[in-house]
Parts: structure tokens; C-alpha cells; sequence
């Protein structure tokens, strides 16, 4: 009974303070969409999309982080892929006048680092006279740090994107095909007819620097996939029965972060990592009866077991384009096997940074309790899941 108390007195301070915190980040982002409609020219198109854990109900720890990004459509663009795997482009309009024709280089491509500092400019602008905001700058996102109703200040990361309305580039194929065994090939249709979006990324190459390329993104693909993610249509739904996945993903999440915090050097490694993990083991065990509730510690095993075997292989394939390794560029192997290792012992120790590193929102006796039963996994083949299921769907 008192754990039942404790449960839901939890959730109802988390919901409170979230609910507060998204407030005062409606009000914010309503302000900005406001003032590039009104008073400027190129951003006047702008439509807003919310993208990130928070609003794909996947936020463990940092409940005051929002990512938020603004769209600018466009239409009849030439785009052509920068380097060979298809991750990052150059955009250039086919035919007409635009708004965005003053950010053209010579070679008639959109400037991607000169229409990010105009929108940045335009971002602090609009904020100076909002109480309590701040702004910090940094590629691809604006962020701004905004003084809430809690302790921590709410931290908001406005990202510029082109919203492209056609059919997706050549080298996406073979990607999102893998869900037709997991989600249906009408699913899959469905997601390929919403378009793509381009945010600003600077890309460089050897001695080459490239601060006019556009890195695509599918952010709202992957939100449409993790919020309907059952194979049948049920899951998680008050008449179905619920699964594990988005469970295991947070907490793959938290422990990547918990890892970070122990070891800066480890900084690159992030939760579009274990994300894209995640999707993967999604196609490879398809069934909702893969994920069953019931077996959260057994799951959450295998999915770290899979995350490991990536990073021995140092290979984490972009689930949208094939030839894109997320572990390529940037992360270097002997990171990756030490991150590998680290993983290992702490699923074999019954995870003890769990037990002595707490979060704001969940505090650490929640996870002695997770934790004791995920070492238990492969000897009992059961956990303690009442507690955790409560918590981890704050």
C-alpha cells in the first residue's frame, strides 16, 4: 500500500511538473512563431513541429529539456548528396523566386550556416523582451534557457528546418523497408508519403570544410513509429495489453547518460544511439509478444546486449539510410569497446551505477529495486516490475 502511495504521488508530482514546464514552453514558442510570421520575410511560411523525448514520451531524466523545430516549406528543390552515404545534402531551388533567395551562394545552393544565423538573430530578437529567457547558440539549435516555476531552468532547443515535400532521396532505400515485417507495408507507405525535413549541419571532410550542408532528418517519422509501435494496432492502448519497448529504450537512455556522467569521454555517444537501437531490435523481434510487459528486466537485456554488439562492431547503421554509420565518423573504436565494456559489467552486476546515481525524477531507491531484479533476470526469469512501470511512464 505505502508503495502504491509513493508511486502515485510520484507520478502526480512529475505530471504536474511537466505539464507546468510545457506550458511555459507553449508560450514561448508561440511568441517566436509570432514574431517570424509578423515581422520577417524569409520565415513567414514557418510551421512548428515538435520532435524529441518529451513529446514522444520517452523523457527518464531531464524532464525540463524540449526540443522544438520550426519548418520552413519548401518546394521543386534539386537536392544532391554531400559525401556517398546520404546523410548530408546540399539544397538548391529548380525554378521561380523564393523567400529564401537571399541565403543563395554562387552556385545557387542554400546557404545552410548563412540562414541559421539569420534565424538566430531573429530568435534573440524576439526573446528580449520575454522575462527570464536566454539565449545560447549552438549548430544546428538555438537554445534557450528559460527561468520556470522549478529549481531547474527549463531548457529549449529551437532547431531551424526546410521542409521538403517530395519523395525521399535514392539513398534512403532499403531503410524503412525493414518495418513491412514489424508495423505492415501500409505503414510504411503512409510514413514515406510525409516528406522529409533538412536541418542545418556543418559536415567536413580531411582538410575540406562544408558549412553549407543539410543533414536530413526523419524526426517525425521515428516519433510516428514510437508512438504507434505495436504490431497490432492494440498495444499499449487501455483495451490491449502494453509492451516494454518504450520502457526499455528509457532506460537504455538513462544508463547511456549515467555513463556519460561518469566518463566525459564518452561525451559523442548519445540517445539517438540507442534509439536507432532500439528500431532495429523492433524489426529483428517483431511480435508485441517480444515485448511483454511482464518481462521488462529480459528485454531490457537484450536490447543492451544488442547495443553491445554494435559497438564491438562499431557498426550502428542509420535506420533511415543504409550506408550512414552513426558509429563511423567521429567515434573512434577504442570508445566504443570501453563503452561496450562498461555496458557489459554493469548488466552483469546487477547494475550498480543505478544504485548509487539518482535523477531528479526518479529516485535512486525506484531503481535498487529495478535493478535487483534485472540481476535476477537470468536466474529467476522474473522481476519486480509494479514499481518501475509506474515510474518510467511519468
Amino acid at each position: 500500500v505505502f508503495m502504491d502511495i509513493s508511486r502515485d504521488i510520484l507520478y502526480l508530482f512529475n505530471w504536474v511538473r511537466k505539464s507546468e514546464s510545457a506550458s511555459i514552453v507553449n508560450d514561448t514558442v508561440k511568441h517566436i512563431m509570432d514574431h517570424m510570421k509578423k515581422c520577417t520575410e524569409c520565415f513567414k511560411d514557418v510551421n512548428e513541429l515538435r520532435t524529441g523525448s518529451y513529446y514522444e514520451n520517452l523523457k527518464i531524466s531531464n524532464p525540463d529539456e524540449f526540443d522544438v523545430m520550426l519548418t520552413v516549406p519548401v518546394e521543386r528543390v534539386d537536392i544532391r548528396p554531400f559525401g556517398d552515404v546520404g546523410a548530408f545534402y546540399s539544397v538548391a531551388f529548380k525554378r521561380g523566386k523564393h523567400s529564401l533567395d537571399r541565403f543563395l551562394c554562387e552556385d545557387s545552393t542554400i546557404s545552410a550556416s548563412g540562414m541559421l544565423t539569420e534565424f538566430r538573430n531573429e530568435v534573440k530578437k524576439c526573446v528580449k523582451i520575454l522575462k527570464g529567457v536566454y539565449v545560447y547558440s549552438g549548430c544546428p539549435a538555438v537554445t534557450l534557457l528559460i527561468n520556470g516555476t522549478g529549481t531547474v531552468p527549463i531548457s529549449l532547443d529551437i532547431v531551424l528546418g526546410l521542409e521538403v515535400r517530395s519523395s525521399w532521396p535514392t539513398l534512403t532505400q532499403g531503410g524503412i523497408d525493414k518495418i513491412d515485417i514489424w508495423l505492415g507495408t501500409k505503414v510504411k507507405k503512409e510514413q514515406k508519403l510525409k516528406g522529409y525535413y533538412l536541418v542545418p549541419k556543418y559536415e567536413g571532410k580531411g582538410t575540406v570544410e562544408r558549412d553549407d550542408a543539410w543533414r536530413i532528418s526523419f524526426s517525425h517519422v521515428e516519433k510516428s513509429i514510437l508512438t504507434n509501435h505495436g504490431s497490432q494496432k492494440t498495444c499499449c492502448e487501455a483495451s490491449g495489453t502494453r509492451c516494454c519497448r518504450k520502457l526499455c529504450l528509457k532506460l537504455l537512455k538513462h544508463l547511456l547518460d549515467l555513463l556519460k556522467a561518469e566518463n566525459p569521454s564518452l561525451s559523442k555517444f548519445c540517445s539517438y544511439h540507442a534509439k536507432t537501437t532500439l528500431l532495429h531490435a523492433c524489426c529483428s523481434r517483431t511480435q508485441d509478444s517480444d515485448w511483454e510487459a511482464a518481462q521488462l528486466g529480459l528485454c531490457f537485456q537484450q536490447l543492451l546486449e544488442d547495443f553491445e554488439g554494435h559497438l564491438k562492431d562499431g557498426m550502428l547503421p542509420n535506420f533511415f539510410i543504409p550506408k550512414h554509420n552513426l558509429l563511423g565518423s567521429g567515434h573512434d573504436r577504442r570508445s566504443c569497446q570501453f563503452l561496450a565494456r562498461r555496458i557489459e559489467e554493469e548488466r552483469n552486476n546487477g547494475f550498480p551505477i543505478f544504485r548509487k546515481m539518482s535523477t531528479p525524477s526518479i529516485p535512486c531507491r525506484v531503481f535498487v529495486h529495478l535493478c535487483v531484479g534485472l540481476g535476477q533476470t537470468r536466474r529467476k526469469k522474473q522481476i519486480f516490475p509494479g514499481v518501475c512501470f509506474a515510474l518510467l511512464s511519468c
